[in-house]
């Protein structure tokens, strides 16, 4: 008697509503016990990979994806749209996991290894990677040491390649937490973000962003040492030059504003990254990296205001389409 085939697993609704869909993506346990990684994806006015291409888009630290507009603007312009909240973020998150925790970036590739599997499978053999801050700097070292084929252009949305710290911080303190990082890396640290950045984005305070306050809390998660070891270890190869020879795109704000008290320009600005460590160390990923502040762009360049997302959106797709491999299938 022939064996019985294994069901695959299946999408269901998401917490995004009428058009999107989420599947779970297991993985093997870790030194916290099960893992799990989450794709999204989106449906709406899309009838399957006519096209082959696809977007797959990875958040930053304290964050998951949420971002309806981006995924509706990928579809409009041909794309098939999927986000991956990571390991221990958003949707992935189990109750006995540590938010954010790791030790390794390398340990978030086996989410991207299915994810990008879960795409081909249903058709996708061109994908562009797009990934916000910590993201950001996770799919560049991502696609620089796994070469992922299907990966044909990656997309960087402000990069967390570098601390914004003082340089005290940065080199005194930093270095010390990471060492003891090494050994004790639980040890809980402050994160040292105020809750500014949250409140410039969430509709209940000065924003104008729906999003779960669970998954993306304003007083952002903890980290432990354990977590920054693994961040400035990422950062450090960044700064020894990735040697990416795909194209990649970084976006970030044309400034950065500072300040723990609030300021209406905290809406016009990047308030978590230095913005000129994104400029200066762009360089390093690549070979074919086009650097594009845009004015008046936050720090998740997508969350901006409406008039600076739409030249965003338009910057975006006019690059892409001068990927040959993804122009060719230009609508």
């Amino acid at each position: 008697m022939a064996p019985t085939p294994t069901s695959l697993p299946t999408y269901q609704p998401d917490v995004l509503g009428a058009g999107f869909e989420q599947l779970i993506l297991p993985q093997p346990a870790d030194y916290e016990g099960p893992v799990r990684a989450v794709l999204i994806r989106c449906q709406s006015g899309q009838e399957g990979p006519s096209s082959g291409r696809a977007v797959l888009y990875v958040h930053g630290f304290n964050d998951y994806f949420f971002q309806r507009e981006l995924a509706l603007e990928c579809i409009a312009h041909g794309y098939g749209f999927y986000a991956l909240d990571l390991r221990k973020y958003g949707r992935a998150l189990l109750p006995h996991q540590q938010p954010n925790t790791v030790r390794h970036l390398s340990e978030y590739y086996p989410d991207l290894d299915a994810a990008l599997a879960q795409l081909r499978q249903e058709g996708y053999a061109e994908v562009v990677l797009m990934g916000h801050s910590t993201g950001g700097l996770i799919t560049a070292l991502y696609t620089a040491q796994r070469q992922p084929t299907q990966v044909r252009a990656l997309v960087l949305n402000s990069p967390f390649l570098e601390l914004h710290q003082s340089w005290l911080r940065r080199h005194v303190a930093v270095p010390a937490a990471v060492a003891v990082g090494a050994v004790w890396p639980t040890l809980p640290l402050p994160a040292g973000l105020p809750d500014t950045y949250g409140q410039s984005l969430h509709r209940a305070y000065r924003g104008h962003w729906d999003y779960n306050l669970a998954w993306k809390p304003n007083h952002v998660f903890a980290v432990n040492a354990g977590w920054l070891r693994a961040i400035r270890r990422g950062q450090a190869q960044v700064k020894r030059g990735l040697g990416l020879r795909l194209p990649v795109l970084v976006l970030h704000s044309d400034r950065t504003a500072t300040g723990r008290r609030w300021q209406a320009d905290f809406q016009r600005a990047d308030i978590v990254l230095d913005v000129e460590h994104i400029r200066r160390l762009a360089p390093r990923l690549g070979s074919q990296v086009t650097n594009l502040p845009l004015p008046g762009a936050v720090h998740d360049v997508f969350l901006s205001g409406s008039e600076v997302r739409a030249t965003a959106y338009q910057q975006l797709f006019a690059w892409l389409d001068t990927v040959p491999v993804l122009a060719t299938h230009s609508l």
